[in-house]
């Protein structure tokens, strides 16, 4: 059936795409950029831009970064999904909130339990908030923080397929700590699933404008992806990150326990599955990478292109036997660098680079200064609009990344210093030892350099807040109470 309009509606229609496609510079005051953030989970340095591993294949990470600025010294606020996360989306930090590990609910923080989140802000000052994939911890979704989430708001991230016969790596007894090619295809994938719907919703005409949250779950392990993606890093060409021996031997007692060397790096090494590991993680870095493709290439083709903030970051960095420790959960370099890009219309140049240390702490009060919306006073970050105009301004403030209370990291543009809850030390300079091997902190001409970081470590170290176990034991508590109580009264 064919329909008409007057010619004005028409008229008006094409005015309002037009504003609607207009970039920031050009567009009215009270005007509200769209925010497309993208989060992708375990993700390190190994992307093409940021030079991690000479192997790995990121076209359209490259791309993004490309189009924008590129933090090269972006941290965490904790090596770990929950307090990591729990941190960006509140805008405060590990040290001040207690929540410092996965296994804390972060809503029973007494400090958090009524936080306004990053989405719920926005919410707050007209935007529409969706979301699918990971964003919070798997554990704790937040459906306060949304209007819409796929696949639902309990069940924030779609399943995986499983390789048939499992532990695929042949290493026993260690969980999810494993990798092997799928014979599956793509669109099985949940994390290509959450591409798929949040490039239909930039086909969707919105009434408001959006935040749009999109969380990737791959390089997490398991590291199984697809065959294809193995096969472009044959396991007997990858390269393995240079670990000297003697790697620890200048790192204090709790730095050591942290790093576990006798745990996963043992077992790796044991089974011979080092290259192999190697392998799995470049290979989900790809396919993550073309499903982050999916999503650029949705927002092209959208009326939002020229109207829309893309921020996409990481949430903590990762360890392949650096140290001989594995995963996230330290204080080193490979643990808390995170990836951290920025294209905002009418503000960044293509092609920058920024080297000044900053935190995904920063990202909450970045986006509020940015789409011109009220302070949230609670926020403990800075905002990067500064670094964003010009990566070349001056910045005087280091950054702070926290694993378990009193443990402590300081991140400047040249130094990493590590400050342990037993008063322990480590400080690496960057200019000459880019890996970390070689400990300063125990020579007394750096005493002025440790002093000068020292300053930037909290003053607040908040008690742990409640765990699941802990949780767990109340509720049991509770109900073994109760039922005494139905009991004593049933006996009277």
């Amino acid at each position: 059936m064919k329909l008409s309009f007057p010619l004005g509606l028409c008229l008006a229609a094409v005015a309002a795409f037009a504003m609607m496609a207009a970039p920031l510079s050009s567009r009215a005051a009270d005007e509200k950029p769209n925010v497309l953030f993208i989060a992708v989970d375990d993700l390190n340095d190994w992307i093409g831009v940021l030079g991690g591993h000479s192997q790995t294949l990121t076209p359209n990470l490259d791309r993004l970064a490309k189009s924008g600025v590129l933090f090269t010294n972006a941290n965490c606020a904790a090596p770990a999904c929950n307090p990591s996360r729990a941190a960006l989306m509140t805008g405060i930090r590990p040290s001040t909130s207690g929540v410092y590990s996965n296994s804390q609910p972060w809503r029973l923080s007494p400090v958090l339990k009524d936080a306004v989140t990053l989405p719920q802000w926005f919410m707050k000052e007209g935007y529409s908030a969706r979301a699918s994939g990971k964003i919070y911890h798997g554990g704790f979704p937040d459906p306060a923080s949304w209007e819409e989430y796929w696949p639902s708001q309990t069940q924030n991230k779609p399943g995986d397929p499983k390789p048939k016969n499992l532990p695929a790596n042949g290493i026993p007894k260690t969980g999810h700590f494993d990798w092997g090619p799928l014979t599956n295809e793509d669109q099985e994938m949940g994390d290509m699933q959450v591409a798929d719907w949040i490039s239909g919703q930039l086909q969707m005409e919105h009434d408001k404008p959006f935040f749009l949250a999109c969380g990737f779950f791959k390089p997490h392990l398991p590291w199984n992806v697809p065959q294809k993606y193995f096969d472009k890093f044959p396991a007997d060409k990858v390269i393995l990150p240079e670990v000297p021996l003697d790697d620890l031997d200048d790192v204090p007692p709790v730095g050591i326990k942290m790093a576990k060397p006798q745990g996963d790096h043992a077992k790796v090494t044991e089974y011979d599955q080092w290259s192999k590991a190697v392998q799995a993680y470049l290979a989900c870095i790809n396919f993550t990478d073309v499903c982050v493709g999916k999503v650029l290439d949705a927002l092209e083709n959208s009326a939002y292109k020229d109207n829309t903030i893309v921020v996409l970051w990481s949430d903590h960095g990762w360890h392949l036997g650096e140290k001989q420790h594995w995963r996230k959960f330290a204080l080193w370099e490979e643990a808390s660098q995170v990836v951290m890009m920025w294209r905002v219309p009418g503000v960044t140049a293509a092609g920058k680079t920024c080297a000044a240390p900053v935190n995904l702490l920063d990202i909450y009060p970045t986006l509020v200064d940015l789409c011109g919306l009220k302070d949230n006073p609670a926020l403990e970050g800075v905002s990067l609009k500064p670094l964003l105009k010009d990566p070349a301004a001056e910045w005087k403030t280091y950054t702070l990344t926290t694993h378990g209370r009193n443990n402590h990291a300081v991140r400047s543009d040249r130094y990493r210093y590590i400050h342990y809850n037993d008063g322990t030390e480590e400080l690496y300079d960057h200019d000459t030892d880019e890996m970390e091997w070689t400990n300063l902190a125990g020579d007394e001409k750096y005493a002025g350099i440790i002093a000068e970081h020292a300053k930037f470590l909290p003053k607040i170290n908040r008690e742990d807040s409640i765990d699941e176990k802990e949780l767990k034991a109340e509720k049991q508590g509770a109900k073994e109470k109760g039922k005494n109580q139905k009991k004593k009264g049933e006996d009277e």
